[in-house]
């Protein structure tokens, strides 16, 4: 009994071992090239990075790894940045909590022409609603709440976060009516997607973590989503309307990932007649 026992918890501890090495791992950068209706006439392809679930806290991601990440999409020369939420995270097992300020001043470093845009997360709320508003905004982040922007032609929806019942896909469908030009939705928690009319053709979400962890044979023990696998990861396609989902950058919980990298995406998007096709370097 005693050698099982033992043989039991080195398993555990290699699980926990590789699970952490695995969280602090340099995201996977994947890429996608989209095709958008209602692209401007003339108008070039836009390199748009989408970064999401930070979930800034020790002992996985403080504010140096943060930077790291951010010289990283730096190098990638995006034109835009999105960020999906969960900028924070106070899981139980955190070795450090981070002021607002402490945990977003990286985002400052960020450098893309037309700017970074970003909504909050379930993370953010439970923090500081107010805190992380105006970290962010010191770090010339732009923030949607159930809002819309034009930023280069695009009309970016930032809806509130969903998980905790702050989104409304109504005042964002009413905001891009009037307007003209390719939609892209930015929310923190893709479950808002059905609730989205077709015009939001292009959906950028996070808070899944692609499960964290997903094991072989076993998959997903969790995505934090009403809808189990449907939208628990990367890039998915529902009729005329492309849904990408983050796996994010931190960890929830946990400070594990296994099967599940930390990843970011950058996205080209450009005219209709460009499919949606997504690749991976790591």
């Amino acid at each position: 009994m005693k050698r099982i026992l033992m043989i039991g918890l080195c398993l555990a501890l290699a699980f926990a071992g590789y699970g952490y090495w695995e969280a602090l791992r340099d995201p996977v950068v994947r890429t996608a090239a989209i095709g958008m209706a209602d692209w401007p006439e003339g108008q070039a392809p836009l390199r748009v990075a989408l970064l999401s679930d930070l979930h800034v806290a020790g002992p996985d991601m403080p504010p140096a790894r943060l930077a790291g990440i951010v010289e990283q999409v730096n190098a990638l020369k995006p034109d835009m940045v999105l960020i999906a939420g969960d900028l924070v995270s106070d899981k139980r097992v955190s070795t450090h909590r981070y002021s607002e300020d402490e945990a977003i001043a990286p985002l400052g470093r960020l450098r893309a022409r037309f700017g970074v845009v970003a909504v909050l997360g379930n993370h953010d709320h439970w923090r500081s609603t107010a805190g992380i508003r105006h970290a962010l905004e010191a770090n010339r982040v732009t923030v949607l709440s159930n809002s819309v922007i034009r930023r280069a032609g695009l009309i970016i929806a930032g809806a509130d976060d969903d998980f905790t019942g702050r989104a409304d896909p109504a005042a964002l469908a009413r905001a891009v009516t009037p307007l003209k030009g390719p939609v892209v939705a930015l929310s923190h928690s893709p479950d808002i997607v059905p609730a989205l009319p077709p015009r939001f053709a292009l959906v950028l979400a996070g808070h899944t973590h692609c499960g964290q962890i997903a094991l072989p044979l076993i998959g997903r023990p969790a995505t934090m989503s009403r809808y189990g696998d449907r939208f628990a990861c990367g890039l998915i396609r529902e009729g005329e309307r492309t849904i990408i989902v983050g796996a994010g950058l931190g960890t929830s919980l946990l400070p594990l990932r296994i099967g599940a990298p930390p990843d970011l995406w950058l996205l080209t998007l450009t005219g209709p007649a460009a499919p949606a096709t997504a690749t991976a370097a790591r």
